[in-house]
């Protein structure tokens, strides 16, 4: 067993990744890092990705190689504001999915984790 499947499997991250975008699709500031027109491509990738290191299936790397999470965000200025509005919007879609405590505080700590690792620009006050 899994987080993957402790997690609810692929119905859980379709959800969560569907209505985090949701989200994003309305935050006109954080929309602009999103280079595409259709949201959905992306939206696949963070699904697959999320579902594969949480011990799914390997679709991401089979399809896209390694990760490489940090290097794939290089070319957008993350900052730390948009890194709170990426974390608004991801928490917002955690609490739509009425996970158990122990996989909910999993979950969160993952994601927090990693959108504070993102963040390759600094904000108008020079902090990271």
């Amino acid at each position: 067993m899994t987080y993957y499947d402790d997690f609810g499997g692929h119905d859980t991250f379709a959800k969560l990744v569907h209505e985090f975008y949701r989200g994003v699709a309305a935050d006109e500031q954080l929309r602009a890092l999103y280079p595409e027109e259709d949201l959905g491509p992306a939206e696949e990738r963070l699904r697959m990705f999320l579902e594969q290191y949480w011990g799914g299936p390997t679709t991401y790397s089979e399809q896209r190689g390694h990760p490489r999470l940090r290097m794939r965000h290089m070319p957008y200025a993350v900052t730390p504001d948009m890194r709170d509005r990426w974390l608004l919007h991801m928490m917002n879609a955690v609490d739509s999915l009425g996970l158990e405590p122990e996989q909910d505080d999993r979950l969160r700590d993952y994601l927090t984790r990693a959108a504070y690792s993102l963040v390759n620009t600094a904000g108008p006050d020079g902090t990271f």
